[in-house]
Parts: structure tokens; sequence; C-alpha cells
């Protein structure tokens, strides 16, 4: 599988396409204001104790506090709270240890493994409460796992951890842990024995998927990196006051390259000279083997117009997602949860049987949701209503496809099968608020008072009723009325390179095109070879 990376940088921040097979699969957004990012650390304190919800929030400096129950507290709580108060204090000095001796890093005394010498807590007890552990004003030291939504504030962690390329480092543990989606045997005891040899004391890590394969030289420098990262935190916390960012977490377009660049990566397309300086440099540091991927758009055409990706956000944003197969999804959104419908519309494949039918409508609406979730990074509760089928096989079949197609998405998710009802109940990792995009746009006939859908999709409905006329209806004479703006659009190239000539020659239809002042830009209308309507 291909796959591409579209970056567009602008005053409101940057925008992150992920294509697989040129088919736009995830959409990322970066804004520049943004307060909170998962994985940032912050010094933060304790404003409120909340005993009815066995929780706290804690002042991070935004305008939202961050929520933090018990259990979010970690089982190493009462060892980040200790070596907190000892960072405050100076206790621990780069290019020292603990107790003020060289340290056995790095030939030059930098400093590696600031917890060699640190005595590990107990651990906190899972059942307690957080009045007993926490007081008002008391300094935290916190982790941000979830983004604002809606107007929930952030949710914070006192596990705290920091990501790399290959390795995640958690402090305060002596736990090697090996990513569940490397399956091998042998290669899961090769990076744990590894990793186990290079980690330093008092620190635990989590391999990533990632680093299957790898050398130990470069599982070895991304450790350093995280370790220096730790060092700088612990140094700055002895010169700020609560609130403050200690750690920052890589912007989105960093992370995501980090996450989730492969060998089958073809291309990455940045529009900006800055942009484009700063992802070579990244991919420079994290796989220097990749750096002439990184490609500079410079043609005056918008980078995501080129691509074809506002077109495709514009037609898969929307509550009625169409299918090519004339297959419709209607989906909503709630405080709670989101909910799917799927319609068969106007399927034009053909089947055997009503189940045969419902079977086919299924399994391509199974593949389009799997990849609406990713691009709309929708988390929750989402619940999808499938065309009934009566028999056994063909719902565990739909059931299957469903996990095949969600074994790309790298947020963490659990599929039920169909109840009896029909329903499928999937549950998938939620850390920011759903991906929203308004395609809607102001009526040019009403001034605003009304909204229609985009412009940019008109000649694509006109294309999927005409495919539809001519496979279904068996119509060979066509006659279509339409704005003369849009009819203009659709003749532009004469005989041989418009839209009209291609359509004629694609579909074998003998087609003629009218222009009518009295339609609306978007309205359209075909006609038999008698001038009778066709009533779609």
């Amino acid at each position: 599988m291909d796959k591409e990376l579209v970056i567009s940088s602008s005053d409101e921040g940057v925008q992150i396409a992920l294509l697989e097979d040129k088919r736009l699969v995830e959409l990322h957004k970066e804004k520049t204001s943004g307060q909170f990012a998962v994985g940032d650390i912050f010094f933060g304190k304790v404003q409120k104790i909340m005993q009815g919800l066995n929780a706290a929030f804690v002042d991070i400096g935004g305008d939202k506090e961050g929520f933090m129950h018990y259990l979010d507290l970690g089982p190493d709580y009462n060892s980040v709270d200790k070596y907190l108060r000892l960072a405050m204090n100076g206790a621990f000095a780069v290019g020292k240890n603990s107790v003020g001796e060289k340290s056995h890093g790095d030939a030059d005394g930098k400093n590696t493994s600031p917890l060699e010498n640190f005595t590990i807590e107990p651990i906190l007890e899972k059942v307690g409460n957080i009045g007993d552990v926490l007081n008002v004003g008391q300094p935290v030291l916190v982790q941000v796992t979830k983004e604002p939504i809606s107007t929930k504030g952030p949710k914070v962690t006192g596990d705290i951890s920091i990501a790399g390329r290959y390795l995640v480092l958690t402090p305060f543990s002596d736990k090697i842990s090996v990513s569940q989606k490397i399956k091998q045997n042998a290669e899961r005891s090769r990076l744990r024995r590894l990793v186990r040899s290079i980690c330093p004391k008092n620190f635990g890590v989590i391999v990533r998927t990632v680093a299957e394969g790898r050398t130990v030289a470069e599982l070895d420098t991304d450790l350093r990196q995280l370790l220096d990262a730790w060092s700088r935190m612990t140094e700055k916390l002895k010169r700020v006051n609560a609130p403050c960012k200690v750690h920052a977490e890589l912007g989105t377009t960093s992370a995501l390259l980090r996450d989730v660049l492969t060998d089958d990566f073809e291309t990455i397309y940045v529009d900006t000279p800055d942009l484009y300086s700063e992802v070579r440099q990244f991919i420079k540091t994290i796989d220097p083997g990749k750096v002439d991927i990184v490609k500079h758009y410079k043609m005056e055409t918008p980078i995501f117009e080129q691509f074809g990706i506002w077109r495709d956000i514009r037609r898969a944003f929307g509550k009625i997602v169409t299918i090519r197969s004339g297959v419709y999804l209607y989906i909503e959104h709630t405080e709670a949860m989101h909910v799917i419908d799927v319609n068969s519309g106007n399927h034009i494949k053909a089947g055997t049987g009503q189940e045969d039918t419902a079977l086919q409508v299924n399994i391509e609406s199974a593949i389009e949701i799997a990849r609406q979730l990713r691009l709309r990074d929708m988390g929750g509760i989402v619940i999808v209503d499938f065309v009934d089928m009566n028999k056994a096989e063909n719902r565990k079949k739909l059931y299957e496809v469903m996990c095949e197609e969600m074994r790309r998405d790298k947020a963490r998710h659990t599929i039920l099968p169909l109840s009896k009802f029909g329903l499928m109940q999937i549950t998938r990792q939620r850390v920011r608020p759903a991906m929203e995009v308004d395609v809607q746009e102001k009526c040019p006939f009403c001034d605003g008072t009304g909204t229609i859908k985009s412009s940019l999709v008109v000649v694509d409905e006109i294309e999927s009723s005409l495919k539809y006329l001519l496979t279904s209806a068996n119509e060979k004479k066509l006659t279509l009325v339409t704005h003369p703006y849009v009819n203009a659009y659709l003749t532009k190239g004469g005989w041989f390179k418009s839209l009209k000539a291609q359509w004629s020659r694609k579909y074998h239809v003998r087609l003629r095109m009218q222009p009518s002042e009295k339609y609306s830009l978007l309205d359209f209308r075909f006609f038999h070879a008698n001038g009778d309507e066709i009533q779609m």
C-alpha cells in the first residue's frame, strides 16, 4: 500500500492529510493557538478536591482545569511526588547524580540516568480516597491524556511517560513491555533483551511497533534522546512556578511523522519553505534514509486543491456520505455517542436475492465506516445500524470484514458482533474532539437565509444520477437541464474534452444538455427523449 502525506501550512495552523493508495483516510489539524496537546507534561497545582467524584481538578495554566480521578494518579504516584519535591529543591544536578557524584552516563559526564540512586516508593493502592493523597494547593506533576472536549477540560494523569520514535520511556518502573502488534516470539524476545541491556536503573520502556527489526544502536539513540528530555524537564522544575508546561509533546506534524512513518511511505509534500526545512530536519533525525521523500510543493494552485483533497473532504464530512455504488451513510454526532445509519439507496450491483444484496451493501458500508472513523477521528461509542440480514454466516462475515478494516486504525478500539437488532457497537479511543469540517455554504439565491450542499460536489451527483439511469432504467437518450453556469462548465472543452463528451463515451449514451435560468445553481433535471421529466 502506497502512503503519502500532504501538509498545508497557513496562519491559522497546519493541516495534514494522510493518503493511502491516493485515497484520503486521515485528516489532522494543528492550531497555532492550541493550549494543550496529548503528551504535554505540566507542573500544576491542585485547585479543588471533589470527594464525591473521588477526583481532583488541577490548574495547569489553561482556561479549563485538568480533571484527574484517583485511578489516574497511577501506581507510581508516590515516587513521582517524591521526585517532584527533590527536583524542585535542585537535588538532581546536571552532570551529577542525586548524591553529587559524577554520573555513570556519557564520557563527558552528562547525566543519562537521573534516577540511578533514587529510591522507588511503594506503589499506590488501587482503592483509596484522593483526599488522603492530595491537598488543595499541592504541586503535582501531571500529563495530558485527553484534550478538552466540548464543555469538559483536559484529562490528566500522574502516570508520566515520554514517547519517542521506537520507545516510550516510563520512569519509576523496571518493566520492559513490547507492543502486542509484534507477533513473532523470537523478535519480541530479541527486542526485550536488547532494551534490557541499555535501559538504566529505575526506568521502564515500552517498545513500539515500529521498532520491529531495528538495531540496538537505533534503539539506544532513541532511548538517550528520551533520557535527555527527562533531564531537561527535571532541570526546569527547580526554576519555574506552577502552573507551567515543563515538557511539550511534538507538534502534530512531527508527532504524526514519528508515529506513522513506515517503509511504504512514498512521498511527503509540504507547501511552505519553513515547514519543509523543519520536516526534512525531523526526518533526518528519526530516519535519515527517508529524507529524499520530502518534496517542496511550489505550484500556485493550493496544495489541497491540486491533490483533490478539498473535494474529498467536502464529500466525506457531511451528515450524508454517499458511496460510489449508490449506498449512503447518515452520520449523526451527539454528546454521548456517534450514530451511523446504513441505507441501500440506489444500489446498482446485482445480487441473487435480498439477503445477498444486503450483505453487499453492508460490506461496502463497513469499509467506508472504518475510513470515516479514522478520517473524522470519532471516539467514544459508535453505534452502526446495518441493513438487516437473516443468515448467521453473513452476519459473521460482516463482523470479520469490519475487524479487518479496523486493523489499520492505530487508535485502540473494540468491536462487538451484530446484535439481534442488526446493530454493531464500536468503542474507539477518544483523546481529542472529533474532526469537524463545515461542508455547508451560503446559498447565492437566498443571501444566507438557508444552506445548501457544497457546489463542488454537484458534478459528482449529476454523474451518479446519470450512471443510475443508464444501469437501472436502461435509458439511452437523455436530456440534462441545468443552470447556465453549470451547463457552461459541463460543456467546456468542446466535443472531445468536455465532461459531456467524456460521459457520452464512458456510458455509451446520447446526452443532450440544455441551460435554463429557471433552475437554481445546484438544481438539475433529466428528461426522456420525448420530453417527459424523469422522476428520481
